[in-house]
């Protein structure tokens, strides 16, 4: 235990955590204020449309389906750094042009917002998952990440309270000229990180067609890649039949007002907060494989409860349990990532199958409101624990007794 808290210690001492831990706390406020601002702000203008509901997720995922292997290709060629610095900045910029749109008059401007945030992610998230492989050593990426999660996990409790209460006490304008300031205070912060100098300089005379095809033979290499990378279609496909329907499963399913979404997820938040807590002190135990396992397995137990459910208490506590294992499910990911990938291909490995996940969810997520309508909400959660449940079925090659083949030096599992 001694030893544990001693690596975590040293984890806080490293400048990049501490510039990344605060970026991403002024990222999550401003997220979850414009995620929640907006989807009270479409809900109040269109009466409760499915179909609008649907649209601002589909604004805020399907950039990530096309511009990720993009982005990823971008963050192995250029600076990652700067890269992150200047998507903030365009995100902050693109945020203040809705607000001035809001203000003359134009309401649909806040779909805007989203739709240009989420493009800019995509060159900033592989970016500093490049500067994570750098600036962290490999026996603390796990706890490194874990650390990551905690605080995402802290504003899943905290964001749909806040952002809630930011739109009711101050209006639309407000709240986006908040999240502005918050994305300003993030490229303020990633600025002070370690200077991208000395980085490993790439040869660049392949085009960004053949450098992506090497990023693909990487992955086809590698069969632990290649299995996430089934199990994120899987998973993507289940996450895209709910994505958009938490507030219908408190509206339709359980009778209660479209306020009350805030207190579910606020729920789950809690759940993610101990789950984060959980796992930064299992980081050194327990194996990622295990900690993905065990994601997929309460996930698609839990959303089938959540579907089946009409009592408040059991919906509640099958979102709990869903925010507790989220952290380790995300963590394991990135972990299996980070270590199956060598540091010149961090970015196109990311950008390749955050796609898969991201195109996946974005079939089902863009038939999702026709669906609930033709079918119902229930039905819905029930299909996205059966996604579930495969995606678990085709991770079981992990747990082999012999390790699968891997590049030469890497230890994966």
């Amino acid at each position: 235990m001694k030893k544990h808290t001693a690596g975590i210690g040293k984890l806080l001492r490293n400048r990049f955590m501490i510039g990344i831990l605060f970026s991403i706390t002024f990222l999550q406020l401003g997220i979850w204020v414009r995620n929640f601002a907006v989807l009270m702000f479409v809900m109040e203008k269109t009466n409760g449309s499915a179909l609008a509901v649907s649209l601002i997720s589909v604004a805020e995922f399907a950039p990530i389906f096309i511009f990720s292997f993009i982005g990823g290709v971008w963050a192995d060629r250029w600076k990652p750094k700067k890269t992150m610095v200047l998507c903030d900045i365009g995100s902050a910029v693109s945020v203040a042009f809705v607000l001035l749109a809001l203000l003359l008059g134009t309401w649909k401007a806040v779909f805007l917002a989203t739709l240009v945030s989420s493009i800019l992610s995509q060159f900033s998230q592989p970016s500093s998952m490049k500067l994570f492989k750098r600036h962290v050593p490999e026996d603390q990426l796990q706890a490194g990440m874990s650390m990551f999660q905690s605080v995402m996990a802290v504003f899943t409790l905290l964001g749909p309270v806040l952002g809630t209460l930011c739109y009711y006490q101050f209006g639309i304008s407000v709240s986006i000229g908040l999240v502005s300031v918050c994305f300003l205070l993030s490229a303020a912060v990633l600025s002070l990180l370690p200077a991208d100098t000395g980085l490993d300089k790439m040869e660049h005379s392949n085009s960004m067609r053949i450098e992506m095809a090497q990023g693909l033979n990487f992955i086809r290499e590698r069969q632990v890649l290649l299995l996430l990378g089934m199990c994120f279609c899987c998973t993507g496909l289940g996450i895209g039949f709910i994505q958009p329907m938490g507030i219908f499963l408190i509206t339709d399913r359980l009778g209660l007002p479209k306020e009350y979404l805030q207190w579910m997820l606020s729920l789950n938040g809690m759940g993610m907060i101990l789950g984060g807590v959980l796992t930064v002190m299992l980081s050194k135990v327990m194996q990622a494989r295990t900690l993905l396992a065990v994601g997929l397995a309460v996930n698609a137990l839990c959303m089938v409860i959540s579907g089946l459910s009409t009592f408040m208490w059991l919906t509640l506590l099958a979102q709990f349990f869903i925010g507790m294992v989220t952290p380790g499910f995300q963590v394991a990911v990135q972990t299996l990532i980070l270590k199956n990938t060598e540091q010149a291909y961090v970015g196109r490995v990311n950008g390749i199958l955050s796609p898969l996940f991201m195109g996946s969810m974005l079939i089902t997520m863009s038939m999702s409101g026709w669906l609930k309508d033709q079918l119902s909400v229930m039905v819905m959660y029930l299909l996205a624990g059966v996604f579930f449940g495969v995606g678990l079925l085709i991770i079981t090659p992990l747990f082999r007794k012999e390790p699968l083949v891997q590049a030469k030096g890497m230890n994966t599992l």
